[in-house]
């Protein structure tokens, strides 16, 4: 597990130096890449003039036959040649052929499925070299990851030593530092793409926008905000000029950590940075105002994009209905609908689903199941997400012999219930004040890989509770002992006192203690003798 706060603070102290000393910082973006900048980072330390001995004797014969027979493809030749291969010499092929990537590459690949104990990092970071130089960074990404995937823990380290050391016999280019930042990038491997970033820096180089960009997407995939705008503040600082595709997560991550000033802000300075607001990014700063609650602006800022000149799509409806559904205000979610059908932009599975989920959660399962009928003439696909919400919405008015009928429809569709399901069903027999059923569904859950969450647990002890079943109602709670889920507060004082009521005080103070010793007493609650706080 990447140790994210470690990140934050390398970026902040990267950034705080930089405020103190701004020569530190004071680089460009490489104009020809491939090149170390034009004006690098002042005293960037010096590459390394590493060399490979030159071959003699018998070495230089095997190298020059083995190369007769590769460039002339005459490869049963060269199979005959398998037993005298050497690290050595597989080196010196590699930088005899280094002109052609293709020759070079399969070269490689050969000596790889006849002789793979021959393949060390240097031979590894040659073949490197000759792809990034000649810009097949595809094939060059797929061998990093190769690499990387033994997941040794100094490999990273040494693999850049390895890169570094040979980038001078193979006159190599940026590309290959930019490709192995772009790889931990893409691999999520986040403390290694910092410290690559950082230590391309000491030697003068930095990564292309388009591998910047991997690593913010990473990060904002991992719902890392917080080391999204550290990371974006030392682009700035190394005047790494962001596209619009920076932008939009730059803001998307100022709108994750409640920044949505900062985050207008930035939207109104993107013309100016020559980078004009895309679709994507109206949808960002909507999707901000309405995780928030802040519906009219998200309105606004629909209205502004069209005045714009840009069209509405699909995830832009999307955004706005959800935000109206969650706060249960279908009226307008609906109008939505009506407009987003009128501009031509079709509903799909995911506008179904949110407005089929809203309408369950108001309990108006006629209108959950017009859309439902309206989903399946359109030929919009159907998901567990779609029957989910059908199910709740008839849970929640109590029809489960209803819901359990839509359940047997999941196998033929080739769907699987999941969590939400069977906490939709556990609702409706809770509703129903059937405990002991809702519990046998709660087994089958259980039984089906699904994990309760703290509130299929809490519906369950309310249930018993109510049916005064305060032994069914322990059951439970012993269940969430088992899964390290705290109980409610108000819930486990519903229980304590309804023990209490029953004669079992004694009872009581075991689970309590049991509570305490799990480290699962949820804040506010007290047991002190028979008086519950």
């Amino acid at each position: 597990m990447v140790n994210c706060h470690r990140l934050v603070r390398r970026f902040s102290t990267l950034i705080d130096s930089g405020k103190r000393n701004p020569s530190c910082f004071q680089v460009t973006v490489p104009g020809k890449l491939g090149e170390r900048n034009k004006n690098p980072i002042p005293n960037p330390i010096p590459l390394p003039h590493r060399t490979i001995p030159d071959p003699r004797g018998q070495d230089l014969d095997y190298v020059n036959v083995a190369h007769s027979h590769l460039v002339h493809s005459d490869w049963p030749k060269l199979d005959k040649l398998v037993s005298g291969l050497t690290p050595f010499r597989v080196k010196h092929i590699l930088l005899k052929v280094q002109k052609d990537c293709v020759l070079s590459l399969e070269f490689f690949n050969w000596v790889g499925v006849q002789k793979p104990s021959l393949h060390s990092l240097d031979t590894h970071s040659l073949i490197l070299h000759i792809l990034t130089k000649n810009r097949k960074f595809k094939s060059a990404e797929s061998i990093l990851k190769k690499i990387l995937e033994s997941g040794s823990i100094d490999l990273p380290s040494k693999l850049f030593e390895a890169i570094l050391n040979s980038y001078r016999i193979c006159d190599s280019s940026s590309h290959v530092f930019d490709s192995l930042f772009k790889t931990y990038a893409h691999m999520r491997k986040l403390r290694n793409a910092t410290d690559t970033f950082c230590r391309m820096k000491d030697y003068g180089f930095l990564p292309t926008i388009e591998s910047c960009n991997a690593y913010l997407s990473s990060l904002m995939n991992l719902n890392r905000a917080d080391i999204t705008l550290a990371f974006y503040k030392e682009m700035q600082r190394c005047r790494i000029s962001p596209n619009v595709y920076t932008l939009n997560m730059f803001i998307s991550a100022l709108c994750k950590l409640g920044k949505l000033e900062k985050a207008v802000e930035v939207f109104g300075e993107m013309d100016s940075m020559g980078c004009a607001p895309t679709v994507a990014s109206y949808n960002t700063l909507i999707a901000g105002h309405c995780n928030h609650g802040l519906l009219s602006t998200a309105v606004k800022l629909k209205i502004l994009m069209e005045k714009s000149g840009l069209i509405p799509n699909d995830v832009t409806f999307n955004t706005l209905i959800h935000g109206f559904c969650r706060e249960g205000k279908l009226h307008e979610a609906n109008k939505l609908f009506s407009e987003m059908k009128g501009m031509n932009v079709y509903p799909n599975t995911v506008t179904y689903n949110t407005l089929i989920q809203g309408y369950s959660q108001i309990g108006n399962i006629e209108m959950g199941n017009r859309l439902y009928e309206e989903m399946s003439r359109n030929g919009v696909k159907t998901d567990i997400l779609t029957y989910n919400a059908l199910i709740l919405g008839l849970c929640k008015e109590g029809k489960t012999k209803k819901a359990a009928y839509l359940v047997k429809e999941l196998d033929g569709k080739k769907l699987i219930p999941n969590s939400s399901t069977f906490s939709a069903l556990i609702s409706g027999q809770c509703e129903r004040k059937n405990s002991e059923r809702a519990f046998q569904l709660y087994k089958s859950m259980i039984r089906c890989g699904c994990h309760p969450n703290e509130h299929t647990f809490n519906m369950l002890i309310s249930a018993f509770c109510k049916n005064e079943d305060f032994d069914g109602a322990v059951q439970v709670l012993r269940e969430m002992f088992k899964r390290s889920v705290a109980p409610d507060s108000a819930m486990l004082s519903v229980l304590c006192h309804g023990l209490d009521q029953c004669g079992k005080d004694k009872l009581v103070m075991e689970l309590c203690k049991e509570v305490e010793a799990r480290r699962l007493m949820p804040e506010g609650f007290q047991k002190t003798g028979n008086i519950l706080t």
